[in-house]
């Protein structure tokens, strides 16, 4: 059976990125396969700051290719493509800032919660911000933001909802809430550079990105698709939710992503009757990572119950409540955020 285009992607599966255990191809970063009789060249689009992991990646593809009956010459191209800095001229949509990634490495501390108030607060701060759901497989920016209609396109590009002043991307106005989306890596690399580079955002001086749990597809796939300006952390106190925060720190690193700060949510609990401060999951484990990273500590969220039926309304704290303790405490931090960026 003469060679195809699936017999150099499987054999190319075997390479994996520098530093993670997954492959090339899940990756995301072969754009293209070319097949001419026994000659074959691939070209590849990778975004580092470093040329040693493009030239590791050349060299073990190269390798294995040539490992395949029936290939004589074989050709790997990689573009090379420079992580952004801090300058905010470098990001690659145009008339955007800054482009901040809002993860936590664990599902389950409100990082959703944190990315919608954070936003709604740079806005309220006199900012053009834009917010991308890229939790493919459970967005709830739509719900908690009140936006549930499709978006318009124009040729091929899509039209951002807006709601709250906020322009907004999600993966939750294409399909059907109550269908799961059951995708391999290679769809949601797709959608995720579809969100980036095929939206009409306009003018921002933020894109918000809210990013899934974990350090899966959808993180690498945004590295690789526009040069983030930076990652703010979501993390409560505790040592188990620290656990991973560590992990996605670690993963930031690897791709050369500056860590801008990290968030503490449901910090503690002010009692309604007598407005003792009680500390649910502990105290200070975010301060305590934050220095142990070298980071900026951007601030400590408390729980309210407000924040709860914001989110669940559609009516987020920072615009149903922002004189509360906990919309007090989004103003501070997106002002040290501001900060640190400026």
């Amino acid at each position: 059976m003469p060679l195809n285009e699936d017999h150099i992607r499987d054999a190319l599966k075997q390479v994996k990125y520098p530093g993670f255990s997954r492959d090339i191809i899940s990756f995301g970063i072969v754009e293209e396969i070319v097949l001419h009789g026994s000659d074959c060249a691939v070209r590849m689009s990778l975004t580092t700051s470093d040329p040693k992991v493009a030239d590791q990646i050349k060299t073990e593809s190269e390798a294995v290719l040539r490992k395949l009956t029936g290939l004589e010459r074989v050709t790997v191209a990689i573009n090379l493509r420079q992580v952004a800095t801090s300058s905010p001229q470098q990001g690659q949509i145009k008339g955007l800032k800054y482009s901040v990634a809002v993860g936590s490495g664990k599902g389950g501390v409100g990082k959703s919660t944190v990315a919608v108030n954070l936003s709604i607060a740079l806005s309220q701060l006199g900012t053009k911000v834009g917010l991308l759901d890229c939790d493919i497989y459970g967005p709830s920016i739509p719900l908690m933001m009140n936006a549930k209609t499709a978006p318009t396109a124009e040729g091929d590009r899509l039209n951002p909802l807006v709601s709250y002043g906020i322009k907004l991307m999600s993966m939750g106005f294409l399909v059907d809430p109550n269908n799961p989306v059951i995708w391999r890596g290679p769809m949601i690399t797709r959608t995720v550079q579809q969100f980036v580079h095929h939206v009409d955002w306009g003018e921002l001086d933020y894109l918000v990105i809210d990013l899934p749990p974990g350090t899966g597809d959808a993180q690498l796939s945004l590295c690789q698709t526009i040069p983030l300006t930076g990652a703010v952390m979501v993390t409560t106190p505790q040592e188990v939710a620290l656990i991973d925060v560590r992990k996605a720190i670690g993963m930031f690193q690897k791709v050369n992503v500056p860590i801008l700060g990290i968030v503490e949510n449901m910090s503690y609990f002010i009692s309604p009757s007598d407005q003792q401060r009680h500390e649910i999951f502990g105290s200070g484990g975010g301060q305590r990572e934050a220095d142990r990273w070298k980071v900026p500590f951007l601030g400590q969220i408390p729980i309210e119950m407000a924040i709860r039926e914001g989110g669940d309304r559609g009516v987020p704290l920072m615009i149903a409540s922002p004189q509360s303790a906990s919309g007090k405490a989004f103003l501070r931090t997106a002002e040290a955020l501001r900060e640190k960026l400026q």
